[in-house]
């Protein structure tokens, strides 16, 4: 992973220049039936609690309803997390003609797929930081 001022305890340090949003980033999670489904609803619950972004109906987009679809196309920022290498989320877009920005697949940051539904901790915090991460490359990129 990369470093910046988005990791794990450093947001509020920095001033909020680099993490802050104006709360217009969409939040995305396929919330699947599995650990790593679940970490990513909670994430993305988190994160809108934390102010990051807004947690977003993928089920709307999946559904192709007109408003969600377009509200996806035109929002500035987004972070889409899928739990597995499935890719629910991702071909949720790809149907849907949305282009996917900041995409994340948590069994990639090494953690195992199962059906524990007791979420640890240390992994929500893993995908936070992820999520955040991801998001500061793509500002840095720009």
């Amino acid at each position: 992973m990369t470093s910046s001022c988005c990791a794990a305890g450093e947001q509020g340090r920095q001033g909020g220049d680099c993490c802050a949003t104006d709360g217009n980033v969409m939040l995305l999670a396929c919330s699947g039936g599995s650990n790593v489904g679940q970490l990513a609803n909670r994430a993305c619950v988190e994160l809108t609690q934390d102010g990051l972004g807004k947690m977003f109906c993928l089920a709307g987009i999946g559904g192709k309803l007109s408003g969600f679809v377009q509200s996806a196309k035109d929002v500035p920022e987004m972070v889409v997390l899928d739990g597995c290498e499935l890719g629910c989320a991702k071909a949720i877009f790809e149907q849907a003609g949305v282009p996917l920005r900041n995409y994340l697949v948590l069994t990639e940051l090494g953690i195992a797929k199962n059906k524990d539904f007791e979420l640890k901790d240390a992994e929500l915090a893993m995908v936070k930081d992820a999520a955040r991460q991801a998001l500061a490359a793509s500002r840095e990129s720009c």
